[in-house]
């Protein structure tokens, strides 16, 4: 007769574990969620080719301009973590549907975003790579050099290069050189579940960040150092909630 006690409290021991036990990993996707990247010069929309205006005064024409995003996470109010498989996308102004990305995740209340700006250092020395990464995006350097995270070119004003050119190509993947940067994005309190998340990246930020640049100084960066990092800095920041859906 006894049993029948020593099963009901070993369930309520397991039932009062459960209650207790510190949020996981989530393991399973159940939806997909759509990322939409918005580019803008301060406030304004970017134009290729259009004159405009940095924060710091120059009189900027942009015409290319792109980078990677992988390795995203996805975390719930209650601090629960889905990690999607590795992938890698490459968003490029001159590719509308580029800057549309489309993951499988939970179905979950979604309170923040994460991502890394750049390409990680395993997936720089593991040969050669197709899809996004795949060199013949013009994103590749060298072995040894590895994938350009970012890539801005245009012309300004006080470029004192030849045809007022300024090219950035920031990369470098190497310890003490490494330009890839941790982006995490915090989501707006909402009531529904969210299924499209509009990103802003303010192209203004690399100029004007934690770094100032100057385009009449420094109008040309191709090779990891010292520039480079700084521009990684400025651009770790540009990335802001634009609304969600």
């Amino acid at each position: 007769m006894k049993y029948p006690v020593y099963t009901l409290v070993l369930l309520t021991l397991i039932l009062t574990g459960l209650n207790f036990r510190q949020p996981g990993p989530i393991t399973a996707p159940a939806g997909k969620l759509r990322l939409v990247f918005h580019h803008q010069v301060g406030k304004d929309p970017l134009a290729l080719g259009t004159l405009c205006r940095n924060g710091l005064g120059d009189r900027i024409t942009i015409e290319r301009f792109k980078y990677y995003v992988s390795h995203f996470t996805f975390t719930d109010s209650k601090g629960r973590q889905w990690k999607p498989d590795p992938q890698y996308f490459l968003i490029d102004e001159e590719i509308p549907d580029s800057k549309i990305i489309t993951i499988q995740v939970q179905d979950i209340d979604i309170r923040q975003i994460g991502f890394l700006l750049g390409v990680d250092s395993a997936k720089n020395v593991s040969g050669i790579q197709t899809g996004a990464l795949d060199p013949l995006k013009g994103m590749f350097w060298t072995w040894n050099s590895g994938y350009i995270m970012a890539k801005m070119e245009g012309t300004a004003e006080r470029s004192p290069s030849p045809g007022h050119r300024f090219t950035y190509h920031i990369g470098g993947f190497r310890f003490g050189m490494n330009t890839a940067r941790e982006i995490r994005l915090t989501i707006p309190q909402t009531s529904q579940p969210v299924r499209e998340v509009h990103i802003a990246a303010d192209i203004d930020r690399w100029f004007n960040g934690s770094w100032q640049i100057d385009l009449a100084e420094t109008p040309v960066c191709h090779s990891p150092g010292v520039l480079a990092m700084r521009f990684a800095d400025n651009y770790q920041n540009m990335f802001s909630i634009q609304s969600v859906h």
